[in-house]
């Protein structure tokens, strides 16, 4: 019974905010649809900054259980600039939590509403939320001989063309690292050796192609490019071995008690437009990383473990940035469930919403 009650209560940790972001969804989306009409009569670029704003509720919501009810602790090394930018994001990638990462970062500098994803094809066809990140402004591609190169392009130059502020953010390994997955680590390290470029341990070997088309594309656009490395330090690891990074639902589990944050601003100018000369930059920029993450998870300092080299900064989210939007897009929910004609619009909402957008995404980038 006692291990029952205990199995019971660690599900609710993931649970309850799982069924709040996810539930609230139909409210949000609808909110959207009826702006998303009144601005056909409107200049473009009103309807975008309502929509960042829109959006960045959304993403406040979705903090507040990531941070505020988590209790996580973020740490940040490096100076993040105060004023909005328009940027290219590149980070690691280890986690399905990864994304959450680059909203921490926004919102403390007020520019959540900007962010857009460099998303893996298959995930347009997320119900609601794979056709609303495409209306956000996100880029869906597909890996190796599939990568449209041309609807990228496409993709980011009307959202040049509209001046829509951009964060646009992008995991340049293209799979998440996992240490238990050591074939994905081994084949990218031999095509590393292959390439003539260094073998990375704690990160996999860049690919190009997307990261390139992204700074090319909006390079006039961009105000700089934010390198982002980041470290989820775990309570269960600490063993001299590395771990997984945690899931989505093992962090809304409060198994993360500090997310260890490195930034370094490169000016765009600083970045070598060719090809060749781009991959050789890139992969030192992971080449860093990854001395980095050696320094996190190798070093026989106790004092030096799980840090980053540097002096770290901790940076806790204040509730009046989140806690509102919880409180706004949680009472239009629950008065939508209050009603016998608000169910059905919220299940209308669900079914009719995602074919549209299955439809929406099949025929368009």
């Amino acid at each position: 019974m006692l291990l029952s009650l205990v199995v019971h209560s660690y599900s609710l940790r993931y649970w309850l905010p799982t069924a709040v972001m996810l539930g609230s969804a139909p409210a949000y989306l609808l909110s959207w649809s009826v702006w998303r009409l009144l601005s056909t009569v409107m200049p473009a670029k009103l309807y975008h900054t309502m929509d960042d704003r829109l959006y960045t509720m959304y993403q406040s919501m979705v903090l507040f259980f990531f941070e505020n009810y988590t209790g996580v602790e973020v740490v940040i090394y490096g100076d993040i600039p105060e004023n909005k930018e328009n940027v290219l994001y590149m980070s690691n990638h280890q986690s399905t939590a990864d994304w959450i990462i680059a909203d921490m970062l926004a919102i403390r500098q007020n520019a959540l509403g900007h962010v857009r994803y460099v998303l893996k094809d298959g995930l347009k066809w997320l119900p609601l939320y794979g056709w609303y990140f495409s209306q956000h402004g996100g880029v869906y591609v597909k890996r190796s001989a599939n990568f449209n190169e041309n609807a990228m392009k496409k993709k980011l130059s009307s959202q040049i063309k509209l001046g829509t502020p951009m964060y646009l953010v992008i995991f340049p390994e293209g799979t998440r690292y996992n240490p238990e997955l050591q074939k994905v680590i081994s084949d990218s390290q031999d095509f590393a050796a292959r390439e003539g470029l260094a073998v990375l341990k704690h990160i996999l070997t860049p690919r190009m192609k997307a990261s390139h088309v992204a700074l090319e594309t909006m390079r006039e656009h961009l105000d700089a490019v934010y390198d982002i490395t980041v470290a989820y330090e775990r309570k269960h690891v600490i063993d001299g071995r590395r771990s997984p990074a945690p899931t989505m639902p093992e962090f809304l589990c409060k198994e993360c008690p500090r997310v260890h944050i490195h930034f370094s601003r490169v000016e765009t100018k600083d970045i070598p437009p060719e090809p060749f000369f781009f991959r050789r930059w890139l992969h030192e920029r992971f080449e860093i990383k990854d001395k980095l993450l050696s320094a996190f998870y190798d070093s026989q300092d106790p004092d030096k473990k799980c840090q980053f080299p540097g002096e770290g900064r901790r940076s806790p989210l204040s509730l009046t940035k989140t806690l509102p939007s919880l409180l706004v897009l949680g009472g239009l929910t629950l008065s939508m469930l209050g009603t016998e004609s608000g169910r059905k619009l919220y299940l209308n909402t669900w079914l009719y919403g995602t074919l549209i957008g299955w439809a929406w995404v099949s025929v368009r980038p």
